[in-house]
């Protein structure tokens, strides 16, 4: 019996050696990624979307904090910011934007119908998932409003999807979307909870590896130091108050823009137009024009700012071109002048063959364009359609007509930074549900090794086991043999 308990123990002994070979160091507890850019498209439900703006509610919705409209009846929302941990697929990412819902207008004014969703946040672990939102509800009848944050809006139908193992970016498509008992209490009681939703797809981007929590103090602990220096960044604007009060009206009153950008999605309802089923067209950029979900950004603005009047007069690089069924519209060269708390938004407009330059195609209000830290900026100014615009746009719409709101940023100092475009993530195309088979990592992989390395390592690996085998199998055999001989 001797020989086979001490054969048995190696055998186990060379099992846990082989385990070991398998799971090499720093393999066994992958650290969290950091989710840093990407965009979740989701509908809340379509046919909520057309009561609200059908002929009972009457009403509309608006989009809030850089969200956007894409596809049919889905709503964008951008920059998104969480964790993955690709070993246990664990994943939490929070999306900025949102979109208020508003009809039933009263005589007065008021809407019976108020609802303001923002700030999506999708939660999967331990292959559940919920998506979470901040709402603002009035319940009808009481018209009470209740404002809740992050509430348990939805839950996730994760089935068949192994979230372990992915890299970047982390992409779900149509997963399916079912209101929740907070939810259906924070929706107003417009539906039971158990009601499906419209699907969610979404798509982050992940960096290759979280930032250590002393990185991050360190970077926070950095903020106040930009903020000490900022009276210097208010120089030119000093100088410009000076020179205003010596009675020297000179340039010296008017800095030089250092840079500056301009940021307009001329419409919501024209952009819907162009990629719908009516023109089933398109929009192209060029010149350095960027696309930012909800807006057009035009950048590298060369021009003038006075602080003491604050006035601009700036011209930007870019340009948009949208094409579809009997459209074909160019609008270039843009450019903006602020003046007593009004702005102008022109471009040269391309339609039909002709080129018309410098027609006023937006007012805008322009109210408190002080610089604070070398920035001076407007956020969404309410913007209104020109007679010149109205013509640049076919007569689609008459002047009046309340157009996209206008951002505008000018950096009057070189330290000044000018506010970042919505991150959208990778430009990535549809992406199949993936399935068990596709998503589920090797036992032996290492998430932070190049793809060839880590081949090879897993093919070393798998020899030293099957060596390990091998040899645990041939002892338990002899074991065995000198057993039937003995009896």
């Amino acid at each position: 019996m001797l020989p086979y308990r001490r054969a048995r123990v190696l055998a186990v002994a060379l099992l846990a050696a082989l385990l070991g070979a398998l799971l090499p160091v720093g393999t066994a507890h992958a650290a969290d990624r950091s989710v840093q850019g990407g965009r979740l498209d989701w509908g809340i439900k379509s046919s909520f979307q057309k009561y609200v703006t059908g002929p009972i509610a009457n009403g509309n919705f608006r989009l809030t904090a850089g969200a956007a409209t894409v596809g049919d009846s889905l709503f964008r929302f951008h920059s998104a910011k969480g964790a993955y941990d690709p070993e246990t697929g664990a994943f939490e990412a929070a999306f900025t934007g949102g979109v208020q819902f508003t009809g039933h207008t009263k005589p007065d004014g008021s809407n019976e119908l108020e609802l303001a969703l923002s700030r999506p946040t999708v939660k999967i672990s331990g292959g559940a998932g919920t998506l979470h939102v901040d709402m603002v509800s009035k319940a009808r009848g009481s018209g009470k409003v209740t404002t809740m944050t992050q509430v348990a809006f939805a839950s996730l139908n994760l089935s068949g999807i192994d979230m372990r193992g992915g890299g970047s970016p982390v992409a779900l498509n149509n997963v399916p979307a079912t209101l929740t008992a907070q939810g259906a209490a924070a929706f107003a009681g417009f539906y039971t909870e158990g009601t499906p939703l419209d699907p969610i797809s979404l798509s982050a981007d992940v960096a290759a590896g979280a930032p250590e929590q002393g990185q991050d103090k360190g970077q926070e602990q950095a903020k106040p130091e930009k903020s000490a220096e900022s009276p210097a960044a208010d120089k030119p604007a000093e100088k410009a108050e000076k020179a205003e009060k010596s009675g020297d009206k000179a340039e010296k009153k008017a800095a030089p823009v250092r840079d500056a950008v301009v940021d307009w999605g001329v419409r919501r309802t024209f952009r819907e137009y162009v990629t719908g089923s009516i023109a089933q067209g398109e929009w192209t950029l060029a010149e350095g024009a960027q696309d930012g979900g909800a807006l057009f950004r035009f950048p590298k603005g060369k021009g003038t700012y006075d602080a003491g009047k604050q006035s601009l007069k700036a011209s930007f690089a870019g340009s948009v071109r949208f094409t579809g069924e009997h459209l074909d519209l160019t609008l270039d060269k843009v450019t903006t002048e602020v003046k007593g708390g009004k702005g102008t938004l022109s471009a040269d407009v391309v339609s039909e063959g002709e080129t018309r330059k410098a027609v006023p195609l937006v007012t805008f209000t322009a109210k408190d364009f002080a610089p604070k830290d070398g920035l001076a900026s407007l956020t969404e100014a309410p913007a209104t359609l020109t007679e010149g615009g109205a013509k640049a746009f076919g007569s689609m719409y008459k002047a009046g007509t309340a157009m996209d709101p206008v951002s505008l940023a000018v950096a009057v100092d070189d330290k000044a930074a000018l506010p970042a475009l919505p991150d959208l993530g990778s430009d990535v195309g549809p992406t199949p549900t993936p399935s068990a088979t596709e998503s589920e990592p090797a036992a032996d992989a290492a998430p932070a090794a190049d793809s060839s390395e880590s081949s090879s390592l897993t093919w070393v690996y798998v020899a030293i086991g099957l060596g390990v085998l091998a040899a645990a199998g041939i002892a338990l055999v002899l074991v065995r043999r000198r057993r039937t001989a003995q009896n």
